[in-house]
């Protein structure tokens, strides 16, 4: 355990993914059924992934439900495979955890901190530790997201 104070924290729960073969198929759940707001459209060849960015709750309390579908159901990332696919975390200052969090031995997976689908910086945990990195998500997918002004002072 570190003896270094954590110089970052964690907000909230900023979304949560849901992976499957048919986005429709899960629109009709989500959307026609549980009322949540559709609120933009992902699609990344990169990242194989034509996804619905839907959101419940208002502000800084709002959390997206990211429904998932594959562009080529034979091609990685599977963001089917796991229909839980990820979850994501609100974090007040995403360069330090990271370098925090990295300088205690937690694997992070390729890709760096980036702009995610929502338009704010992202990176994410990886779900398997490593030799080099022995501390990971255990199987979880964990994105890191940076919190905007106006959710770090209401959560904050």
């Amino acid at each position: 355990m570190s003896t270094q104070p954590r110089p970052f924290r964690v907000l909230g729960i900023q979304q949560v993914a849901i992976g499957g073969t048919d986005k429709e198929r899960m629109k009709r759940l989500w959307v026609d059924m549980l009322g949540l707001t559709h609120t933009g459209t992902f699609v990344s060849e990169r990242e194989n992934v034509d996804e619905d960015i839907l959101a419940v709750g208002r502000g800084a309390h709002t959390v997206e439900v990211d429904i998932m579908q594959p562009l080529d159901i034979e091609k990685k990332p599977a963001v089917h495979a796991t229909p839980l696919n990820h979850i994501g975390l609100w974090i007040d200052d995403l360069p330090r955890a990271v370098e925090w969090l990295t300088s205690q031995g937690v694997r992070f997976a390729p890709g760096g901190i980036r702009r995610g689908a929502a338009g704010h910086d992202i990176t994410f945990l990886h779900p398997k530790a490593s030799e080099e990195f022995p501390i990971a998500g255990e199987g979880v997918l964990v994105e890191l997201v940076q919190a905007p002004p106006e959710v770090i002072a209401a959560l904050g």
